[in-house]
């Protein structure tokens, strides 16, 4: 059988990463692709015996890149510091690696979990991002801040996992928070980059269009308040998003605000 490299990539995930590695223990090799983690991360990786690579952070493709650059053996699976692998998608993936004649990428189904409860709509299951699981040269991104892009160089169509691992998108409504804001900057600029123009009008209604997709058209409503927040989250991230894009072509400046002094002041008196 062909060996494989399990890369994780990670950014201040101390209370993620741990999890995270145990989940890939089986992989011959473990990867940790961290941009300067300044709460421990890579510490704990080192600990669990993980390779740890420090990439300087300049968008989420270049950084899939070089985590695959990274890698030495000739399969990779690839998992984010807030997903973990299932046993039964273990005993799949190492069945596929030692088949006769596997493809040479496949998707993996994700599952999510939040608020206390699996999430079956919301568009969150069985989530396909992006392959997961492929030969080393199989896969390569563009080098986008966010929602990056990818070109499977393969002359066979990606194959799909029957077995998922899982997924926690937001430990708290914080974390919601958080990630609606450093996305929506992300996606600013991704957007400008695209030549794209935006008003406040046009923010609104990207963001309500979102909250549509998500909690109508993908059932977000039978998750219940969870899947009411994965489309609020979205409305959020999406008018941030939007309205970052006009804030920076609109470039407005503060009033002038001139040096004020006391009346009379430095004139003679009497």
């Amino acid at each position: 059988m062909e060996k494989i490299s399990a890369y994780i990539i990670a950014y201040n995930e101390a209370d993620k990463i741990r999890a995270a590695v145990n989940s890939v223990l089986w992989a011959d090799e473990v990867v940790v692709v961290d941009s300067h983690s300044v709460d421990g991360t890579a510490d704990v990786a080192r600990e669990l015996g993980a390779r740890v690579v420090q990439v300087d952070f300049k968008g989420f493709g270049d950084l899939r890149n070089q985590a695959m650059a990274a890698c030495q053996y000739p399969w990779i699976f690839s998992l984010d510091s807030d997903e973990r692998c299932t046993a039964e998608a273990r005993d799949e993936i190492l069945a596929i690696v030692g088949s006769a004649d596997p493809r040479d990428a496949y998707y993996v189904p994700r599952r999510n979990f939040f608020m206390g409860r699996w999430i079956k709509h919301s568009g969150y299951y069985p989530d396909y991002r992006q392959p997961q699981l492929f030969r080393q040269g199989a896969l390569v991104f563009a080098p986008d801040a966010v929602h990056e892009r990818y070109e499977l160089r393969s002359s066979w169509p990606a194959g799909y996992l029957r077995h998922a691992i899982w997924q926690q998108p937001f430990k708290n409504f914080e974390e919601i928070m958080h990630k609606a804001n450093r996305y929506s900057s992300l996606g600013a600029v991704k957007l400008a980059e695209a030549g794209r123009r935006a008003g406040m009008g046009t923010a609104f209604g990207h963001a309500l269009w979102a909250f549509v997709q998500h909690y109508l058209f993908k059932r977000g409503f039978l998750d219940g308040w969870a899947g009411f927040m994965i489309a609020f989250g979205n409305f959020e991230g999406t008018l941030y998003r939007y309205a970052k894009l006009h804030e920076t072509q609109s470039n407005w400046q503060p009033p002038e605000s001139p040096p004020l002094t006391r009346a009379g002041r430095g004139q003679d008196e009497g």
